[in-house]
């Protein structure tokens, strides 16, 4: 029985593809999740949140918040008018736009609610409610004591009407001095009078925020699967001695790779197309907001996921090599494009390397069609990255198959 236990271990440390599957992929996932989470070891710092500020008052009240919310580190700001930051928020840009309308430091200085409302997006709804807690509690050290100042001036106006502005003055000062030993006491006055108004982006949704991650992501992540199940196919044409064949009648080795990613492009596209309908049918997802953005979408994500599959095969040498290595290489692109993990939770690390998958730009695009709503010509920024990628990948198959797939023993 022991020899027989030896003897299966030597054959797994022999067989690369077993050890991969075994020892590195694992580990590799672990990292990349870790990362993803944030589970960066003891360290507490957190992401900033990004935001547009729309000052209307335009007054030195409202100018020295800004600059006070700009030093916080929680906080990456950037000012922007009103209707220009609401259509990039609505494009995913930031999470959220704060507007500070005329009248805010009228309404300060006489202690009333703030004018102020906060346009957020809600496919971003843990950051934006994070925003929320992070304004309230700023805002209140910022802003709140002068206000509570101008509450009490305001009351003691009213109801002694009869004190002359020295009289006034004196009541004020002792008022302030009081106001004064409270603010150093760290004490935390009540932040409901601040009158802040938070509104969604998205008011009317047609879908469900979490279907559409559930079917874009997986989708996709499948689609990699597939395509590169038939990618390698030409692998196994070539130690079965079918490309041989192949090459010793008319038709034009070029032609042989070209065929195979069209009959991969046309599969992805139909396999795509099913994957929509089925939610249509089953879950309720709208897919008619906007047909020809979606097949635009649905033609390019198909080209660079086909495209990519193509490109795993021509860099392999067998058929057990692009088992292994896609494997690996797709899960790991789909964890860091946002089919496993949504990219809005991640580290602004992990959310910056997450451009260079193929997952984020095809899950970003099916937003914003099935979420955003945006044009067509919004959605096509997304569409030439993906094309770019398609291309680029194809570009490296064509040299990669005459130097791999092409050499027969």
């Amino acid at each position: 029985m022991l020899k027989l236990a030896i003897k299966d271990l030597k054959l797994m440390i022999h067989d690369r593809r077993a050890v991969i599957l075994t020892l590195i992929v694992p580990i590799a996932l672990i990292s990349l999740f870790a990362f993803a989470f944030g589970g960066s070891g003891k360290s507490n710092d957190t992401n900033p949140i990004s935001i547009f500020i729309s000052d209307q008052d335009s007054t030195e009240v409202s100018r020295n918040v800004i600059s006070k919310l700009d030093t916080l580190k929680s906080l990456d700001i950037k000012l922007l008018p009103l209707e220009n930051a609401k259509e990039e928020v609505k494009k995913g840009s930031k999470v959220a736009v704060l507007a500070l309308y005329k009248g805010f430091k009228d309404s300060v200085e006489s202690g009333k609610n703030y004018p102020m409302e906060l346009f957020y997006d809600q496919s971003r709804q843990i950051e934006a409610g994070l925003l929320q807690q992070v304004l309230f509690s700023n805002l209140m050290g910022i802003i709140g004591i002068k206000s509570i100042k101008g509450n009490i001036h305001k009351m003691i106006d009213e109801e002694n009407p009869g004190l002359s502005k020295k009289e006034l003055g004196e009541i004020y000062t002792k008022v302030d001095e009081q106001i004064a030993k409270f603010e150093k006491s760290d004490k935390n006055p009540d932040k409901s009078f601040m009158g802040m108004k938070a509104t969604p982006m998205f008011s009317t949704p047609e879908n469900n925020l979490g279907l559409v991650q559930a079917v874009a992501g997986v989708a996709i992540m499948m689609l990699l699967f597939s395509v590169t199940g038939m990618g390698s196919g030409m692998l196994t044409e070539k130690e079965e001695g079918t490309l041989k064949k192949l090459l010793y009648s008319p038709i034009r080795p070029s032609s042989i790779l070209f065929g195979k990613m069209t009959s991969t492009i046309i599969v992805s596209i139909i396999q795509l197309t099913v994957m929509f309908l089925f939610a249509w049918l089953t879950f309720g997802l709208d897919i008619f907001i906007d047909v020809p953005s979606l097949i635009v979408m649905i033609l390019s994500t198909a080209f660079a996921c086909a495209s990519f599959g193509i490109f795993i095969a021509s860099i392999a040498k067998t058929r057990k090599q692009v088992e292994s290595f896609s494997t690996l290489v797709i899960l790991i692109m789909s964890a860091i494009g946002g089919s496993m993990v949504p990219i809005f939770i991640m580290p602004a690390i992990m959310q910056k390397i997450a451009v260079v998958s193929v997952n984020y730009w095809g899950i970003q695009g099916f937003y914003d069609i099935f979420w955003r709503h945006l044009p067509i010509s919004d959605v096509m920024i997304r569409v030439a990255v993906l094309l770019g990628i398609g291309v680029f990948m194809m570009g490296i198959s064509i040299k990669n198959f005459k130097k791999n797939i092409l050499t027969i023993a």
